[in-house]
């Protein structure tokens, strides 16, 4: 399916696939009953209305095992997400057992990685274009910087290992998520579904050639009943795009706040400038979900410009 199909909001992608689910309907009834008419007409009606079930079945069938990939692959981006914030989380907290300067820088690669996967890497996994032959810089020298500290105690070697562990599990949520980025229902599934519909809508229009209301009615039905499912399965087929997909909220839950007004001059460089404690972002491929979060967090904390 385009992309532009996948990025129209729930409503209009409602009336363009309703409307043309009901326009293809229109185009086989007017056919059928067109050729309806003398012997084909008796043969039309000699079709067996026991045919209908299990085309109807069929088609089911079809679309329960194509929302059931749909369902899962969501289901994998939002777990990918929620790890990768949870073990971000767990690296800003264990910071804490090295405070100074360690704690401060950890926090700033964590807050910087956080902003440049919202900004940089969200619209690549809507487009299908991220890839995992670069890994993240921020990331790559949190674990650096990790693996270079010289515990003193025992709580602080506890807390590097731990960090490690949560750095390692955060490079691996990304794999995950960059991964199901390129999960989407291929064309010879969609093809078989629209064919299936098409077959289902021409058997009732033969079926009932005979009574031109009653075939209007059944075939409006039937493909109402269609359009609600290539609904169902377009809304949620790509899973970082579109008005329902999945979105950075996670991650940017979990950012650590910015410490010094250097900090903050350093993101404006990246897209993004705090004043007066409001945020926005230069970004053009900003989702506006993403860009009201910045908004409420830099008038929660808003940062002194100096």
């Amino acid at each position: 399916m385009s992309d532009w199909l996948h990025n129209l909001p729930v409503v209009w992608m409602a009336l363009v696939v309703f409307g043309a689910t009901y326009l293809v309907a229109a185009a086989i009834y007017a056919v059928v009953m067109g050729l309806a008419v003398g012997e084909r007409a008796r043969s039309f009606k000699a079709i067996s209305a026991g045919m209908l079930p299990p085309l109807g079945i069929i088609f089911g069938l079809f679309v329960a095992f194509t929302a059931a990939q749909v369902w899962t692959d969501n289901e994998r981006a939002n777990t990918a997400v929620n790890r990768e914030a949870s073990a971000l989380r767990a690296v800003v907290i264990l910071a804490a057992s090295f405070p100074g300067e360690p704690e401060t820088r950890m926090r700033a690669l964590i807050r910087r990685y956080i902003g440049e996967t919202a900004t940089q890497e969200w619209p690549m996994l809507a487009q299908q274009t991220a890839t995992l032959r670069i890994t993240p810089h921020p990331l790559a020298e949190a674990l650096h910087l990790t693996l270079a500290l010289t515990p003193e105690t025992e709580g602080q070697k506890t807390a590097q290992r731990e960090i490690t562990t949560a750095l390692e599990n955060a490079l691996d949520a990304r794999r995950q998520r960059i991964i199901v980025s390129q999960s989407q229902v291929n064309w010879v599934k969609w093809s078989c579904l629209f064919v299936q519909a098409a077959c289902a809508l021409a058997a009732i229009a033969m079926v009932h050639s005979d009574n031109q209301l009653a075939s209007a009615i059944t075939m409006g039905i039937f493909a109402t009943g269609v359009a609600a499912s290539i609904l169902l399965i377009l809304s949620h087929d790509r899973p970082f795009m579109g008005e329902m997909s999945v979105g950075p909220d996670p991650l940017l839950q979990v950012m650590p706040e910015a410490e010094t007004s250097q900090q903050a001059n350093s993101w404006s460089g990246r897209g993004y400038l705090r004043v007066t404690g409001e945020a926005w972002c230069e970004d053009s491929h900003h989702t506006p979900e993403t860009q009201a979060h910045l908004h409420r967090r830099a008038a929660e904390n808003p940062v002194r410009q100096e």
